[in-house]
């Protein structure tokens, strides 16, 4: 009687449809790929790194239109002689600033440097108070104008802020706009690359690369940091994606050719990969998504488990031809047996990109959902593309031959490594495991969360960027690492004693925190202004309690300084900080939620925060609520998935027991490396789960068989590792070769990930081989022997 199984029924329909099925495969392979080669881009935004629904970015997001986004350039001119006060600098500063200020995407309001309107300065003549430009309007650099620059500068109090604390050099800052006047997203990446060629390689030079404008013959050197910067740094690194994806599609097809005996077939399972990722891609640009550079590793990952899943598939072929069926009827019987397991291999795949779906970061869910296109892809390519293509394989006649010397070779493995389940070598394994686990934990506990080393973590240390970042940060008392906390008012701040004072005292506060370079707000400028209109004595450098004496001090203080909004009822408080390194940013924040508990102001809210610390604080808020939600999500999906695969509580435990000791041991990597737990990362450590969990599926599932028989636990391993012993490491080494280039990839968070994944994937392949057997030993407590004759042996050497 025919067999009217689902399996059975695809089975007819797919293989009797063969060439119409690599026809249309073919077909919609072509245009996916048209489609990348035309729309596929590299898509970075500010607001998509961004965690909306938390507390500090509503804070952000409800002022950014008043004081700019946290998405800001600073720009240092330095004088190689050390000396800033000679008419090359000051032409160069002015080119520097007259480009920004006509530069695309930039918001030309809040575009600071001695050359704006709004850098100014106060002081007290017989007159009263004068105010004017720090550089006036009819500036030339005369040694007298010089000279009086340099005294307008120290009056408006901006050194070490736009001026060098050693006079060497001085600052352009700059926002870069989120969406353009149009409403048009303006791309970072591109605003990035035009101050290069247009103020870097105008002012210094190109240093070789080649620029469009004339090059200023000023002996002045350029250092640039911002967000934008650092996408735009990151996209050019990205760059080298391409030689990692020759290398990984080399080294994978040398390694599954080693494994299947034919280059013929070993070619199937990469292309069928290479399939997906095309599809993958296609779909995004058909969907008018780019990709991020966070995501650029998400094809590799496709890739890697398109062509470990695949290798499955050929090694059941091989197994089929072995006993004598030819290649159609083989992947007939392969696609028949494995359609239901493989879709829950890859379902358990997709569990760790759906997981991550819960972190509240639109660059993340993005990925996420890119992840989850790309494995339903994987599922039509493997399951039905690849099966279909190996029908049409025709095996030499020296093929069986070479499986069979190889299976006998590794046959003397096999029976090796199964000493592991006898008692005493299984008893030292869990102790070295539970150790191991021990140790890990307490190393694990220094793992940071967000970044664990000052400068840009993403790129390596010697990189421009983190040159340029520590120039700025030795020479001025400020750098980009900017947390402001807003002070919201009932009443205008700018005429009450009692909010002007306690802004003060926070801001004293503050100053006074580790960490914290600088503190600019109202009240201390106000304080200056009060001062001077008494000749200024410092004495005199207090809040006064009269609200006409109040209003005289603010009264110069324009709205363009970002110190107060026009009806002085919203003011900032800038904290300027050394770094951003996770512990000074969570020392910052518990101090001022520290102070503003301790200190109740009526009529005022001092909220957490804007500036690009205060982003940053609220990621890692948001990584440190959803890291043990979304792994606590990731193993309880699957232990569900191993409980309905195996109906056996203790074949769950056996596959998450090494599983679980993996991640320890992941944080302990992290934290060895310097690797902190961020939104670059947390998910890849939920994918190494989710992916991981396939080598114990794989072997528990085909042991699983073997116990059923009545085999003790030795015999039972060591048959499921001649039959599926190689797949299973192969799997491991695949998996593996699809992120091991990036370890030297120019970019440091790609290499990050490249160590993390490589060391997830081949050891959670250790653990799955060796632990889960030794688990078992104590475990398992095999069926007794059904009757002779009521089950055939599945136990030959079959590769």
């Amino acid at each position: 009687m025919s067999d009217t199984s689902f399996p059975a029924r695809m089975e007819r329909f797919i293989f009797s449809h063969r060439a119409l099925l690599i026809g249309g495969f073919a077909l919609i392979t072509l245009v996916m790929l048209v489609l990348v080669a035309r729309g596929l881009r590299i898509d970075a935004s500010f607001t998509k790194q961004l965690p909306l629904r938390h507390e500090y970015m509503q804070t952000f997001v409800k002022h950014q239109a008043e004081f700019g986004g946290a998405n800001r350039v600073l720009i240092a001119l330095v004088a190689r002689d050390g000396d800033m006060f000679t008419p090359e600098f000051f032409a160069a500063l002015k080119q520097a600033t007259d480009r920004v200020l006509v530069m695309d995407g930039i918001d030309r309001g809040r575009v600071q440097s001695l050359f704006t309107p709004n850098v100014r300065y106060i002081e007290v003549v017989e007159d009263g108070i004068r105010a004017g430009n720090v550089v006036d309007a009819e500036f030339q650099p005369t040694p007298a104008a010089l000279a009086t620059v340099r005294e307008n500068i120290l009056k408006a109090g901006i050194l070490g802020r736009l001026v060098a604390n050693d006079f060497s050099g001085a600052l352009v800052s700059a926002i870069v706009l989120e969406r353009d006047a149009q409403g048009r997203p303006v791309d970072p990446i591109a605003v990035a690359a035009r101050l290069e060629s247009e103020v870097r390689d105008a002012i210094a030079g190109a240093g070789g690369r080649g620029v469009a404008v004339q090059a200023l013959a000023a002996p002045v050197d350029v250092h640039m940091i911002g967000f934008a910067k650092v996408v735009h740094d990151i996209a050019e690194g990205a760059v080298s994606v391409i030689l990692f994806a020759v290398a990984t599609l080399l080294l994978t097809l040398l390694f599954v050719w080693m494994h299947t005996q034919s280059i013929r077939v070993a070619v199937i399972p990469v292309v069928c990969s290479v399939v997906a990722v095309i599809w993958q891609l296609g779909a995004l640009v058909a969907l008018g998504y780019g990709i991020d550079p966070l995501g650029l590793l998400v094809p590799f990952l496709i890739f890697a488990i398109g062509v470990s899943h695949g290798v499955q598939k050929i090694s059941a072929v091989k197994e089929a031809v072995y006993d004598g069926l030819d290649s159609e009827a083989a992947a007939r019987l392969t696609f028949r047996q494995l359609l239901l397991p493989a879709i829950v291999a890859l379902l358990a795949d997709l569990v760790g990109f759906v997981t991550i779906l819960y972190i509240p970061v639109q660059v993340i869910q993005e990925m996420a959902i890119t992840a989850s296109l790309g494995v339903a892809i994987v599922i039509l390519t493997d399951l039905v593309l690849l099966p279909v293509l190996v029908s049409f394989v025709k095996f030499d006649a020296g093929y069986r031959g070479r499986v069979e010397r190889r299976a006998a070779l590794l046959d003397r493995w096999w029976r090796s490594l199964s000493v592991i389940t006898e008692k005493g070598p299984s008893a030292a394994i869990i102790l070295v495991a539970a150790a191991l686990g021990v140790g890990g934990y307490w190393i694990g506990k220094g793992a940071v969360i967000g970044d664990a080393t000052a400068g840009v973590p993403e790129l390596r240390p010697d990189s421009r960027y983190n040159v340029d970042s520590r120039v700025i940060t030795d020479k001025f008392s400020i750098g980009v690492d900017i947390l402001t906390v807003i002070v919201e008012t009932r009443e205008p701040a700018c005429v009450s004693h009692s909010l002007m004072k306690s802004i003060d005292d926070f801001s004293w506060h503050m100053q006074n925190v580790e960490g914290v370079q600088q503190v600019i707000s109202l009240p201390l400028v106000a304080k200056q202004a009060i001062a001077g209109w008494s000749e200024g004595a410092l004495k005199w450098r207090e809040i006064p309690r009269n609200p006409d004496q109040l209003t005289q001090s603010t009264r110069y203080i324009e709205t363009s300084t970002g110190l107060l909004n026009a009806d002085c009822n919203v003011v900032p408080v800038m904290l300027f900080l050394a770094d951003h390194r996770s512990e000074t940013i969570e020392r910052v924040v518990a101090a001022v939620k520290q102070w503003r508990a301790d200190n109740v102001v009526p009529g005022a809210e001092f909220r957490l925060a804007a500036g690009n610390v205060g982003v940053m604080a609220a990621t890692n808020e948001e990584v440190k609520r959803t890291e043990f939600p979304i792994l606590f999500g990731v193993f309880a999906a699957v232990i569900a998935m191993c409980l309905i695969t195996f109906r056996s509580v203790i074949g769950a435990v056996l596959v998450f027991i090494p599983l679980a000791l993996v991640s320890v041991l992941a944080y302990a990597l992290m934290a060895l490396a310097g690797i902190g737990l961020k939104i670059s990362t947390l998910p890849m450590v939920a994918l190494g789960v989710g992916i991981g969990v396939d080598y114990g599926i794989y072997l528990f599932s085909r042991m699983q068989e073997f116990l059923k028989e009545g085999l003790p636990v030795r015999e039972a391993f060591e048959r499921t590792m001649r039959v599926t012993g190689a797949s299973i490491i192969f799997t491991g080494i695949t998996l593996a070769l699809g992120v091991v280039t990036w370890i030297f990839s120019p970019l440091q968070f790609q290499a990050d990930i490249g160590k993390l994944l490589t060391f997830m994937f081949l050891v959670n392949m250790i653990g799955a081989i060796v632990l889960l057997p030794a688990l078992a030993t104590w475990l398992v407590k095999p069926a007794p022997p059904p009757a002779q004759g009521q089950f055939a042996s599945g136990g030959g050497a079959r590769y």
